[in-house]
């Protein structure tokens, strides 16, 4: 489905801000502005960077639907490529069209498509190609000329609203848009599609989540639909669809990006995981903090799945992808029904064949890589999700949330928080008897390996900055040592006594909102050292792909 680039709210409102004689012009419109039909190169050094996504194919088995299920995929893929192009409006401040058709290269254009963009997100988020300044940190949720203080000093409805956009009035003043109103058009022919996909479900449930989702997207309010997306357990096909994450608004954090994903449950690997949801509570008392900082208890209704994904959309599949999910985030949602942890099973194993081996056989010591498994690397992964329903949402005074407190820094830190605590968890189950797959060895080399891993996915990502701290504290703490050869072996006391004090350290700047304590820690460890970077070129030099991209749609599951 081909939708239009701008809603005509988003039009009137990109007509104003010509009109308001206020703005310096946009790092996009100032490129944009030149010789009719002219292109964009790419600037010196980024053709190396064309091949550091490895293309996998995104299938799965679905003889085992029905045709009314089969054809709810279909309509689910079709759903999803309007959040596609809803989530290239945010994070693009200008036109895509005109942007793809001003790259001559083919293979320059699929870059383009991979970064939702002429900035690289996984080399902080640097332009690649020419005529192009800095990305704006808030992407296309604020005025591109808009400073913080001008924000900060504004009072506005819906300010901090995780679904508005903020655009100047016709006086210049801010204002916030509701996504509603923003993408009205497309959203209602999303909308359209969820319902018809509802009367093809085969579980109520999922009927119902759908229709209510199809309601969040025309009112704006999506904690009803969270709410009945907690309570599906018998549906064989899922999806996770709208505005979600937040992590595109590097300025404050405050506005979610829209994406999808259209998912398989794995019946027999699902099964398997059932039993961990029920020593959360008993991990929350023994996390390792006072305990005020673990006060709120995670609800008892947490579900741990496993799933094949068949397509991508948006946010989720801009630069690295995601290979599992801890939803929703909606906090009064957390701490009433607890969370769902997805783990996205196929992408994963794509991650661990393609990337984390040839990482490990480059820069684990030799002695060490038989502890490099996938069973460690899924469990690795699923903890990490598990443990962001883990620790405190809001701030101990009670004056807010956490991701409200800690602004553009929330998602980082909790992204630190949740490999750390992941670890953390591992390591209580195994030596519990609850895992009983392999050794603690298996899921710490793995882990270290997991770190250089994610570490390049830049400063850009959250994910990146938060491997970046933890890298250099357990560097500092002695958890890892480097040969002469550039090799790393894990020292399991050591390692095991930074998780400890690591997972403190990073629950009380939560629990206490400190913004000012976390922005010192991101300035001194949120950084790559020259030794780390020259051992990251070796990864490149020897053709190991930073992460995947997708050959994926309906053609290629057959439908």
């Amino acid at each position: 489905m081909t939708t239009k680039r701008f809603s005509l709210t988003a039009l009137a409102a990109a007509m104003l801000l010509s009109a308001c004689g206020q703005q310096s012009p946009s790092p996009v419109v100032e490129q944009q502005a030149g010789v009719e039909g002219a292109s964009h190169q790419l600037v010196e050094g980024a053709a190396a960077r064309l091949d550091i996504y490895e293309a996998v194919n995104l299938t799965a088995d679905l003889s085992h639907l029905s045709d009314d299920q089969q054809q709810m995929i279909g309509l689910l893929i079709d759903a999803s490529k309007i959040m596609d192009d809803l989530f290239w409006q945010q994070a693009y401040p200008g036109d895509r069209d005109e942007l793809l058709a001003a790259v001559e290269d083919p293979e320059v254009r699929k870059f383009v498509e991979i970064n939702y963009g002429p900035w690289d997100r996984l080399n902080n988020n640097e332009p690649f190609l020419t005529g192009f300044g800095p990305k704006p940190e808030g992407a296309n949720f604020y005025p591109t000329d808009m400073t913080k203080a001008e924000f900060e000093a504004a009072e506005f409805a819906g300010k901090i609203d995780l679904y508005t956009l903020v655009r100047r009035n016709k006086n210049g003043q801010l204002y916030a848009i509701p996504y509603s109103t923003a993408y009205t058009e497309e959203l209602q022919a999303a909308a359209a599609l969820l319902r018809k996909a509802a009367e093809l479900a085969e579980s109520e449930s999922f009927a119902n989540y759908l229709k209510l989702r199809a309601d969040a997207f025309l009112s704006n309010s999506y904690q009803a639909s969270d709410f009945a997306w907690m309570d599906m357990t018998d549906n064989a096909i899922d999806i996770v669809m709208g505005p979600i994450e937040t992590y595109e608004d590097k300025l404050y954090g405050y506005r979610a990006g829209f994406e999808s994903y259209v998912l398989l449950k794995d019946m027999e690997w699902s099964q398997r995981l059932e039993k961990y949801a029920q020593y959360l509570p008993e991990l929350q008392r023994g996390l390792p903090v006072p305990a005020e900082y673990k006060a709120e208890m995670p609800g008892s209704g947490a579900q741990l799945n496993a799933y094949d994904v068949v397509y991508y959309a948006g946010h989720s599949n801009a630069g690295s992808k995601t290979i599992a999910i801890n939803l929703p985030n909606d906090e009064e949602v957390q701490l009433e029904k607890g969370t769902r942890r997805l783990q996205l099973k196929n992408a994963m194993r794509a991650k661990f064949d393609e990337i984390l081996v040839p990482i490990a056989n480059e820069l684990i010591v030799p002695g060490q890589r038989e502890h490099i498994t996938f069973d460690a690397f899924f469990a690795n992964t699923m903890f990490h999700e598990v443990a962001h329903g883990l620790g405190i949402k809001n701030t101990i005074d009670g004056s807010s949330t956490v991701r409200q407190a800690l602004k553009e820094h929330a998602s980082a830190l909790e992204e630190g928080k949740a490999d750390i605590l992941g670890l953390y968890m591992v390591t209580q189950l195994l030596e519990q008897g609850v895992i009983s797959e392999g050794q603690l060895e298996d899921y710490y080399t793995t882990f270290l390996a997991g770190i250089f891993r994610s570490v390049r996915f830049g400063a850009s990502s959250a994910h990146g900055k938060a491997n970046m701290i933890r890298f250099n504290y357990f560097a500092d703490a002695g958890a890892f040592t480097r040969n002469d050869l550039g090799q790393y072996a894990v020292d399991m006391d050591a390692m095991r006594a930074a998780m400890n004090s690591l997972s403190e350290k990073i629950l009380i700047l939560q629990g206490d909102g400190d913004y000012e304590g976390v922005d010192q820690l991101f300035a001194e460890m949120g950084n790559v050292s020259p030794q780390l970077q020259s051992d990251l070129e070796r990864l490149s030099a020897a053709n190991i792909p930073v992460d995947i991209t997708f050959n994926q749609g309906k053609a290629l599951l057959g439908l």
